[in-house]
């Protein structure tokens, strides 16, 4: 009996980036917490996950993850940086014990991660951020995509983009 070669995995993205650089895919990230808090400009995701999650739509359909304090490292950098191209992202809820907030649209700014506490600058687009939540999960918008025809943001852009669809 032939046992067949494994398939590598799809692991180069993570690769390169412990290596410094992430390289540009059309990937959705999503970050998961135990809570969150907001004010006005800030939101803090309390309890944060040790990793972001990744993954990609067709034809690459990759997933995978990235230790959260990489995922920061996004921000920094050179001209393809989210700190020139900050990302939409919604922040959705999830509530046991009483009537679960709506999920906010928001532009993300300015990470700081401090242990498991990932702080924000925000701009909210969309929706009201509450002040304290329970389990919560941040999807955050395409990364390599800035006008992607299934970007969270895609309520607040022209309807010529939107009819791409």
């Amino acid at each position: 009996m032939t046992i067949p070669h494994k398939a590598p995995t799809k692991l180069g993205a993570v690769d390169k980036l412990s290596e410094g650089a992430l390289e540009r895919i059309d990937a959705l990230f999503v970050q998961s917490a135990s809570g969150s808090s907001s004010d006005e400009r800030t939101l803090t995701l309390h309890g944060l996950t040790d990793s972001t999650v990744y993954f990609t739509d067709r034809p690459r359909r990759e997933v995978g993850h990235i230790p959260s304090h990489r995922f920061v490292e996004l921000w920094e950098g050179d001209e393809t940086s989210f700190s020139v191209d900050p990302p939409n992202a919604v922040l959705s809820f999830l509530d046991e014990n009483g009537a679960t907030p709506e999920d906010a649209v928001v532009v993300l700014r300015e990470p700081r991660l401090e242990g498991h506490e990932l702080t924000y600058t925000v701009d909210v687009l969309e929706g009201t951020l509450p002040t304290r939540t329970g389990p919560c999960a941040l999807f955050i918008d395409v990364f390599g995509r800035t006008f992607s025809p299934v970007s969270v943001g895609a309520v607040k852009r022209p309807a010529t983009r939107q009819a791409r669809r």
